[in-house]
């Protein structure tokens, strides 16, 4: 579903990334894990084209994206909810929601969003900005949703949010998984969730790849040896 190959990024003459590779298969959760400042962020910005590439390739369902603009990337199927959600906060939940379809002209899937977080139901009339960290997190998520995405990538979406709330995205994560058939991209820092939810893992280190597997045979003591402060 989505392949990257040897990729390099670059903030002006500071390099960040590092002949990255990752590929993210169709219907299978991939968790990026590491230390903040490794340049988890950067990659997943680089793979929606908000970032460009200083080398390497970035291929999405078949075809080679590495020059495509976001809103490009985004209409042939990539949903990116970044980290801090960066929803609009005058507006309400509803008219968040209906930003999606104006951004990318795809079928109505409002339903389907408003189902797998029945909360936002009670919360359309209320303005983004005073919803809870929570609460911003699961609009987030269903706006992105509404574009009919083929793969969602998820920058943190646990940071900042109360255990209860967690539960509830780690359920949806796993729903949009086996039920929307969508691959998932999580960046995470609770390697728990991760291990819950995930098929792999990548950990990245110093801008690069240093470890990857199967969830299966994760060493959680090892993962958490590259995420400590």
């Amino acid at each position: 579903m989505l392949a990257i190959e040897g990729l390099d990024v670059a903030y002006g003459g500071s390099q960040v990334l590092w002949r990255v590779d990752l590929e993210v298969p169709k219907g299978a959760v991939v968790c990026l894990m590491g230390r903040n400042g490794v340049g988890k962020t950067t990659l997943l910005r680089a793979a929606m084209g908000l970032l460009p590439a200083r080398a390497g390739r970035v291929t999405f369902d078949g075809a080679d994206v590495t020059r495509w603009s976001p809103d490009r990337r985004a209409r042939a199927g990539i949903g990116y909810v970044p980290q801090g959600r960066e929803i609009f906060p005058h507006l309400s939940v509803a008219e968040n929601l209906r930003m999606a379809h104006l951004g990318c002209g795809r079928g109505d899937a409002l339903d389907e969003a408003l189902d797998l977080f029945p909360k936002l139901r009670d919360l359309l009339a209320r303005k983004g900005g005073v919803l809870s960290g929570g609460e911003q997190q699961m609009l987030a998520i269903g706006r992105a949703l509404l574009t009919r995405p083929k793969l969602l990538m998820l920058d943190e979406p646990t940071e900042g949010i109360q255990p209860s709330i967690i539960l509830e995205i780690e359920d949806a994560i796993r729903r949009i998984k086996t039920e929307l058939g969508l691959a998932v991209l999580l960046v995470e820092q609770y390697v728990d969730f991760a291990e819950r939810l995930a098929d792999s893992y990548v950990i990245m280190a110093k801008g690069a790849v240093v470890a990857r597997g199967n969830t299966r045979e994760l060493d959680v003591q090892a993962v958490r040896h590259h995420l400590a402060v």
